[in-house]
């Protein structure tokens, strides 16, 4: 348990302030760009800049982050998410003490879009592009296809926190999850 603190309440800490902080704010700076994209221009905007901000600086800490941020803890091979998922449906899958590898393939998933729909939008908005139809509707596909990305993890995380008897969501507020056990993989 070298990687996480363990506290005497049966918690180990998992996610650091800065993995935590990147998490809500894109989740933060999505939802506003999303729901300001036809009306709010300015807001739209600068949430758009806030999420390729948090996209740069994610891809940093994916590797020169605290363990559990890295991508190297969570980036498996295809044939390590396929097994996972076959012992998924056997529910034999174990406990992930970080993101097991579907969470993993779903963080990647997210980052590749998001960057896609910031670098769409900044392109937008330069002299070169300004107008481009392509360009619009690729930032448009790209943030619908992270609005049906987002509905998945959701359904993921209520998934895992049903299955594993733990909650996802308080552990990315708090930064703690429920200690090893025999059987978790760290």
């Amino acid at each position: 348990m070298s990687s996480a603190s363990s506290t005497p309440s049966g918690t180990i800490r998992v996610w650091d302030p800065l993995v935590r902080i990147f998490h809500w704010g894109l989740a933060g700076s999505f939802a506003l760009a999303y729901v300001t994209a036809e009306d709010i221009r300015d807001v739209h905007e600068v949430a758009g800049y806030v999420a390729g901000a948090l996209i740069a600086s994610r891809i940093v800490m994916g590797f020169a982050g605290s363990p559990y941020a890295r991508f190297r803890q969570f980036v498996r091979s295809p044939a390590h998410v396929v097994s996972y998922v076959g012992s998924m449906i056997r529910r034999r899958d174990p406990r992930y003490i970080g993101h097991n590898p579907l969470g993993g393939l779903m963080v990647m998933a997210l980052i590749l879009a998001m960057a896609g729909v910031a670098l769409t939008g900044w392109l937008q908005t330069t002299d070169a592009y300004w107008g481009v139809e392509w360009v619009e509707e690729t930032h448009e596909a790209l943030a619908n296809m992270m609005l049906a990305a987002v509905a998945l993890h959701l359904f993921g995380v209520l998934f895992e926190s049903i299955r594993h008897h733990e909650n996802l969501v308080g552990a990315m507020i708090s930064g703690r999850k429920r200690a090893p056990r025999p059987g978790d993989v760290l």
